[in-house]
């Protein structure tokens, strides 16, 4: 033991190589506080996958965001670059250019066939 009152871990004080059955279990506060945590982190999360959508999709930066603004702007967007990706695919073709598979991949999906609210 150490004797100039610092504690090792074998004193107890630690609970370094406990099993799972020995751990001490969580109050009825922690176990709050451990959710409200876990929420915050997911909110933040969930803000900042809209904070870079807006950042990625044209017409949406700078503006306020509303989720659901953002969740439609990036659909129509979506669907516009599946758009683009098939006439570029499609013109390539008929100037006789070999495409690869992966370029051809998301062409035969319609825009139109991605549903809509």
């Amino acid at each position: 033991m150490a004797e100039n009152g610092s504690k090792s871990p074998q004193d107890g004080d630690s609970n370094q190589g406990l099993g799972p059955d020995e751990r001490p279990r969580l109050t009825e506060e922690e176990k709050k506080q451990n959710h409200i945590a876990s929420e915050q982190k997911r909110r933040e999360a969930i803000r900042a996958g809209f904070d870079r959508l807006s950042e990625l999709v044209p017409g949406l930066e700078g503006q306020g965001r509303s989720e659901g603004l953002v969740l439609n702007r990036t659909v129509a967007f979506i669907r516009e670059q599946l758009v683009r990706r098939r006439e570029l695919v499609l013109a390539a073709e008929a100037r006789g250019e070999y495409v690869s598979k992966e370029l051809k991949e998301y062409v035969s999906v319609k825009p139109d066939s991605v549903a809509r609210n």
